[in-house]
């Protein structure tokens, strides 16, 4: 395999490194790359490993673009909203670089295609943003061998490690135990700063290529995280604990991370407002929420509901609504574990 002359000036900047050269960019194109997730993490990973000229990126991501998104998820645009993420993302990639092959998943990754999908790749680059996900990430990684550049964010500050390098520690070495589904809020709910997935992002890029291309310090066995707001940096190392031994994918990740099925009624705005005299309403967003926009109903933040639960109206069915309707379902299991008899039901759709 050689480089063609145009891919000789695409990558001109790589070629007259001494730590990369033309040995460095040949294995970065016969490379084999899975990014999971084209969101906020996954835009810049995919953008600087189609900038690298990494051969081959696989793409798995059954989203469509929220006009939400926009903010942090630089490769769409307004005209996008709507569309697939996987599909848009590729589109574009595309057109920054044509000498590299894209393979498009448009699928949630799953028990039943997880180890397929790693088989085809070198590497797997975790972009996802909850603990099922994750969790099966690394033991379909460990099962098929293959390392994992893993990257999380969390209002200002972001993680970085590279999992399952060489044999060696795992994600689970470092958090074997999985945390309760409502102590750690995601973006929809808690909020991110717009640049830190792709600062966070690029990190995770780097260590990609620093894997194949065989150069510098790889983060195994160490967390660096990031703050932007004092731009602080902290390494923290671990090591690998050998009681772990995974020889199977766990049946339900959802399960172990005690994520219930959503078997929550919902109902949509519309029709909330077609009779809204049947209905309680309960608002579950922080203060400063509700102060920018509300629909009226009570006002109970989602982490007061477990000592104030008897404060709720119940004459009436109760329609519980937060902003996106992940708080507002947590909050109906809440109410469940209680006291409230009346019927409940989730908000459907996004409140602005």
């Amino acid at each position: 395999m050689e480089l063609s002359k145009q891919e000789q000036q695409q990558y001109d900047r790589h070629l007259i490194l001494d730590e990369i050269g033309q040995k460095g960019q040949l294995k970065l194109k016969q490379a084999k790359v899975l990014v999971i997730g084209a969101g906020g993490l996954g835009c810049p990973i995919l953008q600087y490993l189609t900038a690298a000229g990494v051969g081959t990126i696989g793409v798995i991501d059954h989203d469509t673009i929220a006009q939400s998104n926009l903010q942090r998820q630089i490769l769409y645009n307004y005209a996008d909203v709507g569309k697939l993420k996987a599909e848009i993302a590729t589109k574009r990639l595309s057109q920054l670089n044509p000498f590299i092959t894209f393979e498009t998943h448009l699928e949630r990754l799953t028990v039943d295609n997880a180890i397929s999908l790693f088989s085809k790749y070198d590497i797997v680059v975790d972009g996802s943003d909850n603990f099922p996900t994750r969790y099966l990430v690394n033991d379909a990684a460990v099962l098929t061998n293959k390392p994992v550049v893993f990257g999380s964010i969390f209002k200002f500050e972001g993680q970085v490690s590279v999992f399952n390098y060489q044999n060696g520690p795992t994600y689970r070495c470092l958090y074997p135990n999985t945390p309760n589904p409502n102590e750690v809020p995601n973006c929809s709910e808690i909020g991110v700063l717009g640049v830190l997935p792709g600062i966070i992002g690029s990190f995770q890029a780097n260590e990609v290529i620093k894997i194949i291309c065989g150069i510098g310090n790889v983060l195994s066995g160490k967390l660096l995280t990031y703050n932007t707001l004092s731009m602080m940096q902290l390494m923290l190392n671990f090591n690998k604990n050998t009681s772990i031994n995974i020889t199977d994918l766990e049946p339900n990740y959802d399960a172990i991370c005690g994520i219930t099925p959503n078997n929550h009624k919902s109902i949509t705005l519309e029709q909330l407002q077609q009779h809204p005299e049947r209905y309680n309403l309960l608002d579950v967003r922080e203060t400063e929420e509700r102060a920018l926009y509300n629909i009226g109903g009570q006002h109970i933040p989602l982490g007061e509901l477990h000592h104030r639960n008897s404060e709720i109206f119940q004459d009436k069915p109760v329609v519980v609504y937060c902003k996106s309707g992940v708080r507002a379902k947590k909050a109906i299991n809440i109410l469940n574990q209680n006291t409230i008899k009346m019927p409940l039901l989730f908000l459907k759709g996004t409140i602005i």
